[in-house]
């Protein structure tokens, strides 16, 4: 893919945010786009970065590390996926927000790591809203006993939530899941946790406009952006 093609994507993926966000009566700036540029080698991210992308999404601890060592922080960098407990200080290096908290024992570890910093980390807890059991996150039964535990760690700051919805074959398969996502965090800004709950990260290159309408601050968008992986 040529610095072209990327650009042109992401004009494509910034317009289409633009209308999705006019259909649901929404401000274009209300929605932040992360660039997933997982797998994706150091130049194409520089040209994702010249180009404008406003945010980058990285999957695993180590490859963050290493681009964020040869391109600086020009952009927020997020994690948006699984986090072991075992890399949590290399990750609080490394990230802006987290994305992906979805276990109480992870929040306790960067709570702990966190204090010991002198600071408070911005995340987000992951919600498995379409109950797979293959997939981590806190079950939507359970969300609020977990929020107002992770509330009261003093590292932690808890900004909202964040799902991965079963793989669509339709976008329109995970809008029942987005619209319940909106509820659950609707619903935790009643439970009296003292956060700052405003975001949504929900959406991806296959849904992220069914994601928008349904309420989505945050959409983590790759292909869309970078081509194919190894493309």
């Amino acid at each position: 893919m040529t610095e072209t093609d990327l650009r042109a994507n992401l004009a494509a993926v910034k317009e289409r945010i633009a209308d999705a966000a006019r259909r649901a009566g929404r401000r274009e700036d209300a929605v932040l786009l992360v660039a997933v540029s997982k797998t994706i080698d150091v130049e194409r991210v520089r040209a994702a970065i010249a180009a404008g992308v406003p945010a980058l999404g990285e999957n695993r601890v180590q490859e963050a590390r290493e681009k964020i060592g040869v391109l600086g922080r020009p952009r927020p960098w997020h994690l948006i996926g699984h986090l072991q407990t075992n890399k949590v200080k290399d990750a609080l290096d490394c990230f802006d927000l987290i994305h992906s908290v979805d276990r109480l024992p992870l929040a306790e570890a960067i709570s702990r790591r966190a204090t010991e910093a002198g600071r408070r980390v911005d995340v987000l807890v992951q919600v498995n809203v379409g109950e797979e059991p293959q997939k981590g996150g806190v079950p939507a039964e359970e969300l609020r006993p977990a929020l107002e535990a992770m509330a009261a760690l003093p590292g932690l700051r808890l900004r909202g939530l964040m799902a991965i919805p079963p793989m669509p074959r339709d976008p329109e398969d995970s809008r029942p899941h987005y619209r319940e996502m909106r509820k659950l965090l609707d619903a935790a800004r009643g439970w009296g946790l003292g956060a700052e709950l405003a975001e949504l990260s929900m959406g991806m290159s296959g849904d992220f406009e069914v994601g928008i309408e349904e309420g989505a601050t945050i959409v983590r968008v790759g292909t869309a952006i970078f081509g194919p992986r190894g493309g």
